[in-house]
Parts: structure tokens; C-alpha cells; sequence
């Protein structure tokens, strides 16, 4: 009688697209364990939605108890990696072989949900709803992606709503982006009547707390002034990286991201990798973690075959914006830009919804 040969240990921290997406293209290999302090994966694609729709938050917060067959989800948090170990808030430390952190971004609610229970997560977004519906008058602070997403949201839910987006840019959608899709975004926001003060910050936020109704008035450095019922804050990416200690420390970037190597190891850590929002090698984007998790979780079996690595690399620059179910436009991989179709039929209708309740339910 011969023993099982025992498997390599992999311990994902991070429950989130990349973090999933590796463990289970890693579950078949090895011992996979991931952490994750939330009770369930947070489809964050289509929180905006669940914020003007009450059916689609209960749909966005998916248990992960049919994510691996063989691997294990513990419900826990990391508080200190230090690239040998990783040690939970239970008190449980773990030494694995392979290390990857993908414990993502933190971004203001309703963006992203800041509840680790599910069932208060939903309560969160059904009060969102309702205070939306009541207001007659919403403030968006911040022009980029989330802003324009979320307005045009609120724009195809309550067509008769005042919708005002502030921002202390110039123009709408910083980054590399062609001033085509700028334009267009314009057109069409100019066509779900959504307003724009732009160029100028605001002197003091409102006075009611944020996501909450209320009454306010505001003026910007320019001296406009913007009245509300409510206002929503859609700026602020934080990467999550307050749990790396000693040697892995070392590779800490600007703006607390973490420094890797073409091959998603961290820099000066061969077997511990570092995938999604908290990578400083590509964007904060659910596509681009999924795509690293592939490169990692090959690489990881590369390492464990004695095979060569691969390297990650970008793509050019695209973006697929919706504003509500059928508006939206994007700029195309070759730069040209996305009609409403295809950006309804890629993104807009469903926020690929089906895709990641798909991913969740099965073990194949």
C-alpha cells in the first residue's frame, strides 16, 4: 500500500474576482485555502445597480461553498503576510507554499458594499433604494467611471430626478482615453439630462451624512452652487494592503500598492504572488484580475512541474462604460468606440450577472 503524495499548499488571501478565479484553477493541483473575511463573493460589476434596483442585491452576494472540491474557504481576515506566513485574525497561522494576495480595493459604498455579512449587505443597498427614491435631487461626487456609471443608473431608474456630477476635473473620465469617448459620454449624458459642474471642488461637503436623505446646499470654488436631497461620494480607490509585514514589506509602491515582476510574483518573493487591484502593474479592473489570476495560477504550476513561467502583459486600452441598461458607449481595444449595443450586450443589461453566479455554483 503506497501513500497519497501530498499535494502543494496554496493559500489565496482574498476572496474577490482575481482570488477566486485562481483558487479555482488551482483546486484540481493543489491544497488550496482561501481567506476571505467576507461570508460570501460580492459581485461589485453591478453594486451600482443593486443601489436603484431592490431585486438585484439579494443576486450579487454569492455563498462560496460550491467554489472548490477539494480546496477550503475560511472565513477569516490576514492581518500580518509577511511572505513565509500568513497569520489570521483567529490567531491561525499559515505556511504554505505558494502564497497569493488578492485582497483587492476598498472604494466608497454603494460602489463597493462595506459589510462582511451579506445579509446586512442587502439591507444596506434596500435602504440605498429607498432613500434614492425618495430624493428628488442627487449629487455625485466624482466624474470617472463609477460616477458616470452610477449617474446613468440613476438616470434609467428615475428619468425625472436631478442628477448633478461635481468634480474638480476639467472634463469627465480622466485617463488615457480618446476624447471621442469623451464626447460621447457627453452627448448622452446631456441626452439622460445629467448635469456636470466640473473644474471646480467644493468648498465644504454637504452637511448630511452621505447616501442619506437630507436637504443640503453646497458652493464650489467657482462659486456655483448645487442643491440636494442626497449625494453619494464615487471617487476613492484604496488598495488593500495593510496586513503586509516584515520582508514583503520591502516591495510596497506608491500609493500602497505592491511591486511585481512581469510574472506576478512579488518583486524579491518568488512564490508569493500579488494579483488585481493591489499590483501596481496594470489597472483596478475585474477583468484584468481575472486575467492575472490565470498568468499566476499557470506560473504556480510551472514552479510546481519544473515548467517555464509566463509573463502578464498588458492590453491596450478599452473601457466599457454603461450609463443604465441600454445607454453607454467604450473605447474598443483598436481605439474605435462601443456602440449602446455593444455595450448592453457585453455589460449593460445583465452586468454579467449569470457569468459569476455560473463560477460560484459549480466545481467543474
Amino acid at each position: 500500500m503506497t501513500e497519497d503524495k501530498q499535494l502543494p499548499t496554496v493559500v489565496v488571501v482574498g476572496g474577490g474576482y482575481g482570488g477566486v478565479a485562481v483558487a479555482k484553477a488551482l483546486d484540481a493541483r493543489t491544497q488550496v485555502t482561501l481567506v476571505e473575511p467576507r461570508d460570501a463573493f460580492v459581485h461589485n460589476v453591478a453594486a451600482l445597480r443593486a443601489a436603484v434596483d431592490p431585486t438585484v442585491a439579494p443576486q450579487i452576494f454569492l455563498p462560496y461553498d460550491r467554489l472548490l472540491e477539494n480546496g477550503e474557504v475560511i472565513r477569516d481576515r490576514a492581518v500580518r503576510v509577511d511572505g513565509t506566513q500568513v497569520e489570521l485574525a483567529s490567531g491561525r497561522v499559515l505556511r504554505p507554499d505558494f502564497v497569493v494576495l488578492a485582497t483587492g480595493s476598498t472604494y466608497p459604498y454603494p460602489a463597493k458594499s462595506d459589510r462582511d455579512d451579506s445579509v446586512e449587505a442587502i439591507a444596506r443597498y434596500r435602504h440605498t433604494y429607498e432613500q434614492l427614491s425618495a430624493a428628488r435631487r442627487v449629487m455625485l461626487l466624482g466624474s470617472g467611471a463609477v460616477g458616470l456609471e452610477f449617474a446613468g443608473e440613476i438616470a434609467a431608474a428615475w428619468p425625472d430626478k436631478t442628477i448633478t456630477l461635481v468634480d474638480q476635473a476639467p472634463e469627465i473620465l480622466p485617463g488615457p482615453y480618446g476624447a471621442q469617448l469623451r464626447d460621447e459620454l457627453n452627448r448622452q449624458l446631456d441626452e439622460l439630462g445629467v448635469q456636470r459642474v466640473l473644474g471646480a471642488s467644493l468648498l465644504e461637503p454637504p452637511a448630511t451624512p452621505l447616501g442619506e436623505l437630507g436637504a443640503f446646499a453646497v458652493t464650489t470654488a467657482s462659486g456655483a452652487r448645487i442643491e440636494g436631497d442626497i449625494w453619494f461620494r464615487t471617487f476613492g480607490v484604496q488598495p488593500t494592503t495593510d496586513y503586509v509585514a516584515g520582508d514583503l514589506a520591502g516591495a510596497m509602491a506608491t500609493g500602497a500598492y505592491l511591486h511585481v515582476t512581469p510574472r506576478l510574483t512579488v518583486v524579491g518573493h518568488d512564490r508569493v504572488y500579488a494579483i488585481g487591484d493591489i499590483a501596481d502593474i496594470d489597472i483596478n479592473r475585474a477583468s484584468v484580475a481575472g486575467r492575472q489570476a490565470q498568468i499566476a495560477a499557470a506560473n504556480i504550476l510551472a514552479a510546481i512541474d519544473g515548467g517555464d513561467a509566463s509573463d502578464y502583459t498588458l492590453n491596450p486600452v478599452s473601457i466599457m462604460l454603461p450609463l443604465g441598461p441600454t445607454h453607454g458607449t467604450g473605447q474598443l481595444a483598436n481605439g474605435d468606440l462601443a456602440t449602446r449595443e455593444q455595450v448592453a450586450n457585453a455589460k449593460g443589461r445583465d452586468l454579467m450577472i449569470d457569468r459569476f453566479q455560473q463560477l460560484l455554483s459549480s466545481r467543474e
